[in-house]
């Protein structure tokens, strides 16, 4: 299926809590053979408790995951790894977005100045696939994988990370943008669905594309 196509060298997956964007990089690192650049969130020792006890701990939380990133930008650098075949399961510049969500207004401006003075200069994806779904079928997913602090993420919170997305896409151009309505097709568990997304992957032609699968035709 792959031999002879255009592919994207680096790929980026975004999308809200529970959609599936680490799965799908998973995937599509596996099947490409690329590189995979995985979102730290497992590794943010501040995250279970933003999650269970709300804004106190969101600094922290949001410090942690700009400084990892930036370190792992640096690192890819310096292993010359900005080269094509590469999936990230997220993109540098939505950083800000949860920092808005999430952040007073003194600690988002404290935010802005670490972000400044770190002079982050993230790389250009080939392609950027964005991630769709309603809050109700997020709760039923981020349900169903069992995290015990993510039990406490709240419909309310989900809404408003959907809103956020979907005016941070809505006025993004800075790379080829696909965007998925990932509502009811199970990149984890049918091979059909992923094969028919790479095959969007694959064709993906201009600055903007929609795929809204029906998943019984798929």
């Amino acid at each position: 299926m792959l031999a002879g196509r255009h592919l994207p060298g680096y790929i980026a997956v975004e999308g809200p809590i529970g959609v599936g964007k680490t799965t799908l990089a998973n995937k599509l690192a596996q099947t490409l053979s690329y590189s995979l650049l995985r979102e730290p969130a497992s590794e943010n020792p501040f995250l279970d408790r933003y999650y269970r006890e709300g804004k106190r701990h969101a600094l922290p939380t949001q410090l942690f995951f700009l400084l990892h990133r930036a370190e792992q930008i640096a690192d890819l650098r310096n292993q010359d790894l900005l080269a094509p075949n590469l999936v990230a399961d997220f993109l540098m510049e939505k950083d800000e977005l949860f920092a808005r969500l999430t952040l007073d207004d003194n600690e988002f401006g404290l935010y802005q100045q670490i972000r400044q003075s770190l002079s982050i200069e993230p790389p250009r994806p080939d392609l950027v696939i964005y991630l769709q779904a309603p809050a109700d079928v997020l709760i039923t997913r981020i349900r169903a994988r069992g995290i015990e602090s993510e039990r406490q993420i709240s419909a309310d919170y989900l809404n408003a990370l959907i809103d956020s997305y979907t005016e941070f896409f809505h006025f993004y151009n800075d790379a080829p943008l696909l965007v998925v309505n990932a509502t009811e097709i199970d990149l984890a568990g049918n091979a059909g669905h992923f094969d028919a997304l790479l095959e969007q992957v694959i064709a993906m032609d201009g600055p903007r594309q929609y795929f809204n699968p029906h998943p019984q035709l798929i």
